[in-house]
């Protein structure tokens, strides 16, 4: 890939998880997460959205939504467990995209909120008007995701240099 190559950036966030009496970073998900994480994967799949990497949070939550959601896809990319993106701040999110490899033209990140809403409010520099809408609307759910693209390096991913292509959320009306 070159430094002018489009690439694509999709943000998901975990699913539904239970509070059962855990630590949080080994919070399970509940019912309604083991049901919207393999929507998420398939609506993934449905979409055209084949990631050459994929970054996951190594909370249990985030590792189960993968697990579902990667299920679903036709082949699974490889993946990365990240213990950074439990509980990243803004700038951490931003470090991590600026160490990905200029050969990964899609990178798919399974995370948490606020970072995952956060990031994708602090990359739009344009978007879809649909898109736009039902982030306003929906915020960032469980099992929801954003897809962003830009041209560029991973290296050079700054505020507003993304388009919002598209966000999907479980139970939308």
């Amino acid at each position: 890939m070159t430094v002018d190559s489009p690439r694509t950036l999709v943000l998901l966030r975990h699913a539904k998880a239970d509070w059962p009496n855990v630590p949080d970073h080994e919070r399970p998900l509940a019912e309604r997460g083991r049901l919207d994480a393999p929507a998420a994967g398939r609506r993934l799949a449905d979409d055209g959205i084949t990631p050459d990497l994929v970054l996951c949070s190594t909370a249990a939550r985030t590792r189960e939504t993968w697990k579902l959601a990667a299920h679903e896809m036709p082949h699974r990319p490889r993946t990365a467990y990240e213990e950074r993106l439990y509980e990243a701040s803004l700038g951490d999110l931003l470090a991590l995209l600026n160490e990905t490899p200029d050969d990964i033209g899609s990178l798919l990140v399974v995370a948490h909120n606020p970072g995952m809403h956060t990031l994708t409010e602090a990359l739009t520099g344009s978007a879809d008007s649909a898109a736009l809408a039902r982030v306003k609307q929906a915020g960032f759910p469980t099992a929801a995701f954003a897809v962003l693209t830009f041209t560029g390096r991973w290296k050079d991913v700054e505020h507003g240099v993304a388009r919002l292509a598209a966000f999907w959320a479980p139970h939308e009306a």
